[in-house]
């Protein structure tokens, strides 16, 4: 198959999965083995693409990440709320620069991702469907500690398979978060958490990036962030209503057929 062809399909995979508790990263590890892209570049470009999701949650809460306005209670609010992104990024941060090492090489594997994906399914309707106190209606409502605690679930997501969001979503729901706040907080630690590993992939990297790879990484890039930036409006919409057992219970079904399909 095209080289081309591949980064459209592992943009579009990137895209719907980044911001969905499904596990993106998963998904790209389980796509790289069929699609037989592999290797140092494949890793990087993993990583990379993520950015274009990224670029589609800046866009979509423009409103909320960017100043409201110039004065003292605009730049107060932002203040605010990056200061408990940046508490809340801390966790992952401290264990996940120093073991990305060791995680990539052990962990990313197909049965890890679908052990990750069944039993983080079973978190996530216990998290959905017990009894919340919530307490917490928007970002500017979340405490300190709150946010920490968010970080610290953020944690789990350094297994393949988990998923990011999953992670970061059950946290907020564990903390009185209601659903919305619990996913535009989840959205907002990704910003500074993919950028971040994106970068450090790519200073990391030690072979030298061609020409057609750097077309590749864009191509990818535009992909995900087109397709991420639909997902994350329907699933706004979708979170606000319903429940979180149908993402769960697709975790439970592909984390089965791949144990039965991989050797």
């Amino acid at each position: 198959m095209d080289l081309t062809i591949k980064a459209i399909i592992l943009g579009i995979i990137e895209g719907l999965t980044e911001f969905l508790p499904v596990s993106s990263t998963g998904h790209l590890i389980l796509a790289n083995g069929y699609l037989d892209f592999t290797g140092e570049f494949a890793n990087l470009f993993a990583v990379f693409i993520q950015i274009g999701a990224i670029l589609a949650v800046i866009i979509y809460f423009r409103e909320k990440i960017f100043p409201r306005s110039l004065d003292k209670y605009g730049i107060r609010d932002f203040t605010s709320l990056w200061m408990r992104v940046v508490v809340g990024c801390i966790p992952a941060a401290l264990i996940g620069i120093p073991l990305e090492g060791v995680i990539e090489k052990y962990l990313f594997t197909p049965k890890v991702v679908a052990g990750a994906l069944i039993f983080g399914a079973f978190l996530l309707m216990y998290s959905d469907k017990r009894k919340h106190n919530i307490s917490v209606t928007s970002e500017r409502a979340i405490s300190y500690k709150q946010a920490f605690a968010v970080g610290v679930f953020q944690c789990m997501a350094l297994i393949p398979g988990m998923s990011r969001s999953a992670s970061t979503i059950m946290g907020g729901l564990f903390m009185g978060f209601d659903r919305k706040t619990a996913a535009e907080f989840s959205f907002f630690l990704a910003l500074p958490t993919i950028i971040g590993a994106g970068l450090l992939k790519l200073i990391k990297a030690d072979f030298i990036i061609t020409s057609q790879e750097w077309m590749l990484l864009g191509i990818g890039t535009l992909v995900s962030f087109i397709v991420a930036y639909v997902v994350i409006a329907l699933f706004m919409n979708y979170i606000k209503k319903k429940p979180l057992t149908p993402f769960a219970i697709y975790r439970i079904v592909l984390g089965i057929i791949v144990f039965l399909l991989v050797k």
